[in-house]
């Protein structure tokens, strides 16, 4: 099939080479590659689809992102309308790629993301246009995340990472109250109804991937953390920043039940086995951090082999929640459960730094 597509009107972060441009930018594809036309006048990078990596679509109440990997570096072009989505979207299918709808939950694998203009001075009011309120909530999400100061000096950041198709690294979302139809995705779907079904929750009543999910005012990630401790391991967390305590206190009551640690764990590694490749998850089980402080905290515990790793890995997810906050926490690590002291330390770390936040955030 023909993929010949041309699409003005967008943006990318980051620029292909430092301080160039970032837009406007118009998206060029073929059979052969995506290129873009950057800056005025315009300058081209063309990258064929076989280098490109992840490639993904996402699209939101009044526009859509796409990204890409390439290099070694993770690329955002956002437009701030929906035209030529469908097209886009036959090519991007078309190529390997795939297009996602945000989700509640969901986001944490398929976020609906907005890209900060970190380099512009006072962006966050402007770009959220949501004034100081807005820009104080999210430095509040933002604060919470784990830092490279929080772990030992074996550890460094890496743009390389499993973590990709889960968390998608230090960019800062405002999500929609309201929402758009979502393209069906029937992988997905299967993943729900097994979450769902592990649970023993109905769709109408789930929280957590289903129909009665609430959305965060924002939400932030952290960078991707990685170490050869424990014979390798990699880190890395999620903030959602809710309007209410009581939106929160309910997502806490749905993930409160007893098997919720190992059903969430069993559903994002099944999210990485069918978007990342590797073998089928093995049994999930509950994981209780031991913490320093009194808090809400749940997670779970499975095995799965990725592409590029020799061995079976452990994946580690926990939930904390505190205030007007929600944390997803994860680990990728070889050795297990010897880890499990230090994934609790990391634990305590952000439930000490959700409820100081929280007591200003009320």
């Amino acid at each position: 099939m023909s993929s010949s597509l041309r699409s003005p009107g967008w943006t990318v972060q980051p620029s292909f080479v430092p301080y160039g441009p970032t837009s406007p930018v118009t998206l060029l594809t073929d059979d052969v590659g995506l290129t873009q036309l950057a800056g005025e006048p315009a300058v081209a990078w063309q990258t064929p689809w076989e280098e490109l990596a992840n490639v993904q679509l996402t699209r939101f109440v009044r526009g859509m992102a796409l990204f890409a990997t390439t290099g070694g570096v993770r690329y955002c072009w956002r437009k701030n309308d929906r035209s030529d989505y469908e097209m886009l979207r036959a090519v991007v299918v078309a190529h390997g790629g795939r297009s996602v709808h945000q989700r509640r939950r969901g986001a944490i694998y398929a976020v609906v993301v907005i890209v900060l203009l970190a380099s512009v001075a006072g962006g966050i009011g402007a770009w959220f246009a949501r004034g100081s309120n807005g820009a104080s909530d999210l430095a509040r999400a933002r604060a919470v995340n784990l830092t490279l100061k929080d772990l030992p000096s074996s550890f460094t950041t890496t743009t390389l990472s499993a973590f990709a198709d889960l968390f998608p690294s230090n960019v800062p979302v405002k999500v929609t109250t309201t929402t758009a139809p979502a393209t069906p995705n029937p992988k997905f779907e299967k993943i729900v109804k097994q979450f769902q079904s592990c649970m023993g929750v109905s769709n109408k009543k789930d929280r957590v991937y289903g129909a009665a999910g609430q959305e965060p005012l924002y939400q932030v990630s952290s960078q991707y953390f990685t170490s050869t401790k424990f014979h390798g391991i990699e880190v890395a967390s999620t903030t959602q920043y809710y309007d209410t305590t009581l939106m929160v206190h309910k997502d806490t009551a749905e993930m409160s039940q007893k098997p919720f640690g190992g059903c969430f764990a069993a559903s994002q590694a099944n999210i990485l086995h069918t978007y990342a490749g590797g073998s089928v998850p093995g049994a999930a089980v509950n994981f209780r951090p031991h913490t320093f402080l009194d808090g809400w905290s749940r997670g779970g515990v499975t095995t799965i082999t990725l592409p590029g790793i020799p061995t079976p890995v452990h994946l580690v997810l926990v939930e904390i929640t505190s205030g007007h906050f929600e944390v997803t926490m994860a680990a990728i690590v070889e050795s297990w459960p010897k880890a499990k002291p230090f994934v609790s330390t990391l634990v305590s770390t952000l439930l000490s730094r959700m409820k100081s936040t929280s007591s200003a955030a009320v």
